[in-house]
């Protein structure tokens, strides 16, 4: 299909992909309700393929980490907002493993929200940490086992809250 269509009817590559993306910015993360997964940066390509009778939509996204056990149900979420587009008729999500998800695939506003809402922490450039709840720096690292994979436990004393960090 090309970027143009001959029927008022039948839509266009773009505007697939369009419609697609925002279906897709729907789907938030399971244990982050407030962040979509594309702010989170784990939507990595979207392509159409436009070949009738059925339109598939094929979704690219990046784990935080290969053995999260969200993968599934992300994959399921996206599968199901990206068929309810019009047009779609199959979606079809791939866990790639390139390039590499790090914390700087992040939003600003995800992370202003992880730190307002989820009390997640991201690692400075310098390696430091600063608490989402107190802002203050004296923060250290408690365990790297964390809830999840993909965060670890640090302790603030200045507040003496325990903080999750989001892991690169």
């Amino acid at each position: 299909m090309s970027d143009t269509s001959t029927s008022a009817n039948v839509p266009t590559t773009n505007t697939l992909r369009h419609a697609v993306s925002a279906a897709i910015a729907t789907v938030t993360d399971p244990e982050y309700p407030d962040v979509s997964i594309v702010e989170l940066g784990l939507l990595e390509s979207i392509e159409i393929d436009a070949v009738n009778p059925t339109i598939t939509a094929h979704v690219g996204l990046i784990p935080t980490f290969g053995g999260c056990p969200a993968l599934a149900m992300i994959a399921a979420d996206v599968r199901h907002a990206v068929e309810a587009v019009d047009g779609v008729g199959r979606c079809i999500v791939n866990w790639l493993p390139r390039p590499v998800w790090t914390t700087k695939r992040m939003t600003a506003g995800a992370r202003r929200t992880l730190a307002d809402d989820y009390t997640v922490v991201l690692r400075r450039k310098d390696g430091g940490l600063r608490c989402p709840v107190c802002g203050g720096g004296d923060v250290d690292d408690q365990s790297l086992a964390g809830p999840t994979r993909c965060r670890s436990i640090a302790w603030c004393n200045g507040c003496r809250n325990a903080v999750e960090v989001m892991r690169n």
